[in-house]
C-alpha cells in the first residue's frame, strides 16, 4: 500500500506533467487549454491510485483486477476529446488538442500507477511534437 507521501507526490508529478502539456495548447489558445490538461492528468491519477487501492484492499477476494478501471478511463476521455472536435465545411478543428487530452490521461495513468519514467518521457514527447512539429508542418504546407 502507498504511504500518503507518495500518494501526494504522484498527484502533484501528475498535476505538473499535465500542466506542461497544457500550457502550450493555452499558449496557441487551443480549445483544451492549462486547466483541462491539469484536470484529466490529476483525474486520471487519481483514477488510478482508487483502482491500486481498491486491488490493495480486496486482492484476497480474487477476481480483481485493477486495469479495468483503467481501461474506463481510456474511453470516457475519448468522449472529453471529441467535445474539442470542430467540423467546417473546408476542415477539421480540434484532433490534436483531443489527442493531447487523451495522452495527457494515459500520462495521468502512468503517474498514478508509479510509472514515472514513462509518464515524465511522454510529457516531454508531447511537448517535442506540440512545438517542434508544428514549424515542420508549416515548412510542408508552403511547399
Amino acid at each position: 500500500m502507498l504511504s500518503t507521501y507518495d500518494v501526494i507526490i504522484r498527484l502533484v508529478l501528475s498535476a505538473l506533467l499535465g500542466g506542461l502539456v497544457g500550457i502550450e495548447r493555452e499558449v496557441h489558445k487551443r480549445e483544451a487549454g492549462l486547466r483541462t490538461h491539469i484536470l484529466v492528468s490529476l483525474g486520471s491519477t487519481l483514477i488510478m491510485l482508487t483502482s491500486m487501492h481498491i486491488f490493495d484492499i480486496y486482492n484476497y477476494a480474487g477476481g480483481i483486477d485493477p486495469s479495468r478501471i483503467a481501461a474506463g478511463v481510456v474511453t470516457g476521455i475519448g468522449f472529453i476529446g471529441a467535445g474539442t472536435i470542430i467540423r467546417n465545411r473546408e476542415a477539421i478543428k480540434g484532433l490534436t488538442t483531443a489527442a493531447s487530452i487523451w495522452t495527457v490521461s494515459a500520462i495521468g495513468l502512468a503517474v498514478g500507477c508509479g510509472f514515472i519514467s514513462a509518464a515524465c518521457t511522454a510529457t516531454i514527447l508531447v511537448l517535442l511534437v506540440l512545438l517542434a512539429l508544428r514549424n515542420i508542418e508549416r515548412v510542408i504546407r508552403k511547399q
